[in-house]
């Protein structure tokens, strides 16, 4: 898979919060993405994803343009900003209505992936009794469910303690090795540093090599 951004703003109530950005992402690699809290990785992200188009300039997907032939990236995982789950719904029932949009996977991968983020396959508490680090479990378990050959993942360790941020780096990169494309944004510089294979400086809207 190739991403690709040709000369992309972004200008949003006439303030431009992506300015002329320039990337060519490609699949079993890291892309670490660094800057402060409004520097513009979220829209970027947000801008990959299909989610908002650009004001000006192109992003291709395998060639083909976001907006126009494509809606959204066909093969994509993402944890963008805060997880969003029924409140009503176990962990397992909630990924069960995920898989059940395209019916790639099962219960066993179900039963996998909780078991790999650590929430229990059988607890049947709902969304709404979980802690901050219980839905950002979930919310990457969402992410990772269908093994998707892009992932844009935004704050990953937020909320988690130190055996849940040595399983995100696990799970990243069982991902990358499985040849995923992967754009990951985290406050903890130690931790882009230590999972990206090439990392972006981002800073008032413009994306440089750090």
């Amino acid at each position: 898979m190739k991403l690709e951004l040709q000369h992309v703003t972004k200008v949003i109530r006439r303030i431009t919060v992506l300015n002329d950005v320039n990337l060519t992402l490609e699949s079993g690699t890291i892309y670490g993405l660094r800057g402060i809290n409004g520097s513009g990785k979220t829209m970027l992200m947000r801008l990959m994803a299909g989610l908002i188009r650009p004001t000006k300039g192109k992003v291709l997907l395998d060639g083909r343009r976001l907006g126009k032939e494509l809606s959204f990236p066909s093969d994509m995982g993402m944890l963008i900003e805060n997880p969003a789950f029924l409140d009503g719904y176990t962990a397992a029932q909630n990924l069960r209505l995920l898989a059940g949009i395209r019916k790639k996977v099962g219960e066993e991968r179900i039963r996998e992936i909780l078991e790999q983020v650590g929430l229990g396959w059988e607890d049947k508490r709902k969304y709404r009794q979980f802690s901050l680090g219980m839905k950002q479990r979930l919310g990457i378990a969402g992410a990772v469910l269908e093994h998707p050959q892009l992932l844009l993942i935004d704050e990953p360790t937020n909320a988690l303690d130190t055996d849940g941020v040595e399983m995100v780096q696990e799970l990243l990169l069982e991902e990358k090795k499985r040849g995923a494309l992967i754009v990951l944004a985290c406050h903890d510089f130690s931790i882009l540093q230590g999972l990206s294979d090439v990392l972006y400086s981002v800073k008032e809207g413009r994306v440089s090599p750090l």
